[in-house]
Order: C-alpha cells, then structure tokens, then sequence
C-alpha cells in the first residue's frame, strides 16, 4: 500500500470526524431532537474529539456539549459524570482562543441550571482557569469567562464566595471599563449576580472601586448594559445603610431619575427596584431622594406601566411613607396607588399596594383622610372579604385598614363601611365615629339623615364587647327618644302602643 493511500486513509477519518461533529452541533441547536441524540450516546462519541488533533473538531465538540447541556439539567448532569469537565478545564489553559470560548460556554450551561452543578464545575478547578481567561486579551474570551462566572455565582452565597475567593472582582471591575458593550454588560451581571447574596459579597465589590465605575454607565444608550448596572447597583445598596450612602454618593441621581421614562421596561424597573432599595434604609436617605423630586418621578413611572413592572415603585412609596409624618406626606401619590389597586390582577400586586396604603396613612387623620378620599376603604374590604384573595392579601388588606381607620376621622369615608364591613373592621369604623361624633354637632345631624345611626343600632353585638362600648358612645351622644326612634322594632312598639291605647 503507498503512502498516499495510507495518508487518504486519514484524510477521510479526519473529514468523518469533522462532518460527525458538525452535524451533531447542528442538531444541538434544536431541542427537539436532543433526546434522540442523548439516547444514541452522544456524550461518550463527543467526549474524545474534544482532544482530537485538529482544533476546529475540538472546538466544534465543545460548542455541542454546550448546546446540548444548555437545554437541561440531564444533559447537564451527563456531561458531569462523562467527566467532561476536567478536560475541558485543562483545555482552557492550554488551546486558543476560540477553543476558551467553546469550553467557558459549556461551564456557564452546566453550570446555570442548579446549585449541584455549579458546584461541580468549581470542584474541578474551572475558576481558576476561569480567572486566566479573564485575564485573556481577546475580549470574547473574557465575556464567555464572565458569563460563565456569573451562571455560578448566581445560585448561593458559598458558590458566590468561591468566585471571590478566585480573585475575580477586581478583574470584573476591569471589564466594565473595557470599550466593548457585551463584555461590560456580562461583567456588571456577574457583579450584580455575586453582590445578591449577602453584605460581605457586596462589600467585597464596593472594596474594589465598583460603585464609581457602574455610575459612569448610567447613561449609556445601551438599554442592556444600563438594565445589568442598575440591577448591579441595587442589589450592592439593599445590604446596609453604608453601602447604600456610596451608592448616592456615587452622584447617580437625579440623573437615574430620567431612566425611569426608558424605552425599555427592564432598566425602568431596575432604576425603580435601585431607588427602593436606597429610600428603605433610613429617612435621611429617603429624604434626599424626595428632595431630588424622587417621589414625584416614581409617581409618573407606575402611571406609565403596568403589571409587575410597577412592584418597585409601590414598595418604594411605601417605605418613604413608613418612615416619618412628613415624608408621608411627600407621598402624593395616593390617587396613582388606588389606581394600580383597581388595575392590578396579580395577588402580590394589590398586596403591596394595599401595605403602602396603610404605610401612608397610619400617621395622622390628614394621611388617612388622603387615602379615604381616594376611595379605597371598599377595595380593601373588599379584597380581604374575598375568599379568591391570598392569605397574604387578605392579611395586608386588613391591616391596612385596621392602621389607616384608627386615625380616619373622615366620616363620608366611614359611612358606607358600616354596610360593608365584617364586624372586626366595623368595631375600628364605629370607634371612629364614637372618637367624632362627641364634638362635632353637624356630623351627628348628618349621622342621623343619612342613616348612619339607625344602622348602628341594627348591629348585633355581644354585651360586654369592645364594639358594644363603642355603640354605647356613640349613642350617648344623641337623647334617649332619638336612639330609641331608631332602634329596630321600634315602629311595631308604636303600633302596638296605639292599639291599646284607650281614648278617653
């Protein structure tokens, strides 16, 4: 036999092997037939051409084990235990650069699906090689690290500390200041991915200069790389008071203020989720966002959306409520809230609607008569009332209430609420009245032409009980025969007082 013969031999093993892989990365591209492929053994068939002397089959064979572990935790845990990963890990030190993107591209698929898998790709040593390729000068490479990275610090603090552990932060820090947009993008998500689980995570990353460097990117016409940074910096400002100082510190309002009219709906809930995450901590900080026209903006922001998008915003009015009488009252925007109680559909929604309602007005009668003119006292009975409502909306509804009643002095607001409310609600309604009524004449005119105290006498009430004091006071304010004219059966007692009265 020649040796041309002998060296066709090869040529056509070698396009055998090319054409293989190919293929099966074309099929790997299309979920449905992973299943076929996975029964047919392609893991074992892929798992030797990832050393194969030519480098576009190695590189090929890797792109296909991503895409085939990218689609589920099975594939994903075969490529575990077809101990795929060491090679990989060692080819990611020693293969060029298209090599490093095809094997960080298989870590981040195994690695994104739970905390197990993850773990086992930092068991066998990926961050190390991980924090080279970061180090790489080809940006490509480093994105696919940094993704890769951040699919594994996602899941839980411990795998959060392994990556910072490995040195990466500084070298993350570094990629946001690189010039190309995806690196700087899949950089910030690793920050924002690691700073997530705890306040020494957060603090590792504001030790290396992060907070300067993201808040220079706030105004990137990119619309991804500003949702990444916003969310970067909110889960850095929600671990403590300090933290969330740096970030204003930072000067990033009211400039951040403007991105919640973006286009794109992610960086606008992400600048909403940020300014909540600032305004909760103390009301100094939600002072300065208020000053900065904070509240105002947020208000013009749940006006502009809907649905999920708006949970921030709610919260945030919420939390600057919370902390003091004036800062309640800063929070204008009661009428925009009783809105997104009316439109909303979602349980959670209306939930946190409802607590910001009570948050507003459980300060003085003036907050409380804010929320009652906006005519949320029903909606809230109503939602509590509802046995499709959730446990936590039910318990929020009548919290709310309960908070804002006690200072309710409002009365239209508290009329119709003597006809809708269940009796642990009413005793808080008829308290208000009892509070009321003592000091004001035209209220008790108006409380009997309206019919407000006959309805109060028609209330069973155990003898002895909170309510059954509370309707005492307020009939003591009216004389015997009024209360008396009132009271149910009182016209059969005149009937039967005429029926045997005898004329003289």
């Amino acid at each position: 036999m020649s040796q041309r013969q002998i060296l066709q031999a090869f040529e056509q093993y070698q396009k055998a092997r090319t054409q293989f892989v190919q293929t099966v990365a074309d099929l790997a591209s299309r979920p449905q037939n992973t299943e076929t492929l996975q029964n047919a053994g392609v893991m074992s068939l892929l798992r030797p051409l990832l050393l194969d002397a030519v480098p576009t089959i190695q590189q090929t064979a890797a792109l296909a084990l991503g895409r085939l572990a990218n689609y589920n935790d099975d594939l994903a845990e075969a490529v575990v235990k077809g101990d795929i990963l060491p090679q990989l890990v060692y080819s990611l030190a020693e293969q060029n650069r298209f090599y490093k993107k095809a094997a960080a591209f298989v870590l981040r698929a195994v690695a994104k699906h739970s905390p197990e898998l993850a773990q086992a790709v930092v068991d066998c040593g990926a961050l190390d090689a991980l924090v080279v390729s970061l180090e790489e000068f080809d940006p490509g490479v480093k994105e696919a690290a940094a993704w890769a990275i951040s699919y594994i610090a996602r899941h839980n603090a411990q795998l959060s500390q392994a990556v910072v552990d490995a040195g990466v932060v500084p070298l993350l820090v570094l990629c946001i200041q690189e010039p190309e947009i995806a690196l700087k993008r899949v950089a910030a998500s690793a920050l924002s991915d690691i700073a997530k689980h705890s306040p020494e995570l957060a603090q590792t990353i504001v030790d290396t200069g992060a907070i300067a460097h993201l808040a220079q990117m706030i105004l990137n016409p990119d619309a991804k790389l500003k949702r990444q940074v916003f969310s970067a910096l909110s889960q850095i400002a929600k671990h403590s008071v300090d933290v969330a100082e740096m970030v204003v510190e930072a000067e990033i309002f009211p400039a951040a203020l403007v991105c919640l009219k973006d286009p794109d709906e992610y960086v606008r809930k992400n600048v909403a989720t940020l300014i909540r995450e600032i305004t909760k901590h103390t009301p100094e900080l939600s002072q300065i966002i208020v000053n900065m026209g904070g509240v105002a903006a947020v208000i013009d922001y749940l006006g502009d959306s809907k649905g999920n998008v708006r949970l921030p915003g709610i919260m945030m009015l919420g939390y600057v409520a919370a902390h003091s009488e004036n800062l309640a009252m800063a929070v204008i925007g009661v009428p925009q809230l009783a809105i997104c109680l009316e439109e909303e559909q979602e349980d959670h929604l209306k939930a946190a609607t409802a607590w910001a309602f009570g948050q507003i007005g459980r300060h003085t009668p003036e907050h409380a008569r804010a929320v009652a003119v906006a005519n949320v006292f029903p909606k809230l009975v109503n939602l509590y009332l509802d046995t499709e409502s959730s446990e936590d909306l039910q318990v929020k509804a009548k919290k709310a209430l309960k908070s804002v009643l006690q200072k309710c002095t409002y009365l239209p607001a508290l009329e119709p609420l003597l006809y809708e409310a269940p009796s642990n609600i009413l005793k808080h309604v008829i308290c208000q009245f009892s509070k009321v009524l003592p000091h004001d004449s035209k209220a008790r005119r108006l409380f009997v032409t309206s019919g407000g105290l006959k309805k109060v006498q028609e209330i069973k009430a155990e003898p002895g009980s909170a309510i059954q004091e509370y309707i005492n006071a307020v009939n003591s304010c009216y004389p015997e025969e009024i209360v008396r004219y009132y009271s149910p059966g009182y016209s059969e007692t005149l009937l039967e007082r005429i029926e045997n009265y005898q004329p003289v």
